[in-house]
């Protein structure tokens, strides 16, 4: 299961000409072990957030979902907001970066990042 972010869909986002933030939910289950590893990489990750102008908007626990299939629920929701898709497209390539993005991988079995734009901002609107 991939878990972090590479191949069309990412170069699908980078390449889209949409100007404005770039808001992404991330849906994570943790590997056996992983959540601390995980807490590691967000204590290491926060500086390249305020270097690149990025907020973390929210970090939480899943509780037992309300509405979900078998499967659907997760063990921490983030969301994030980026100045744009360019932001983090920077952000991600960034070598510095690159060299704790093993703490991330390592800490999860599974995730969802989904990036958003706020209602209105879409092209077919």
């Amino acid at each position: 299961m991939a878990v972090d972010p590479s191949g069309s869909a990412l170069k699908d986002l980078l390449a889209d000409g949409r100007e404005g933030p770039v808001v992404m939910l991330n849906l994570l289950r943790f590997a056996p072990g992983g959540r601390a590893s995980y807490e590691e990489y967000s204590r290491k990750a926060g500086r390249f957030l305020k270097k690149y102008g990025a907020e973390l908007l929210y970090a939480g626990d899943g509780l037992a979902p309300l509405v979900a299939e078998d499967g659907q629920d997760w063990d921490a929701v983030l969301v994030v907001r980026y100045p744009s898709r360019e932001v983090f497209g920077r952000m991600i390539a960034d070598p510095e970066y690159q060299k704790i993005t093993h703490l991330r991988t390592n800490a999860l079995s599974e995730a969802v990042l989904q990036p958003t734009t706020p209602w209105g901002s879409r092209r077919d609107s």
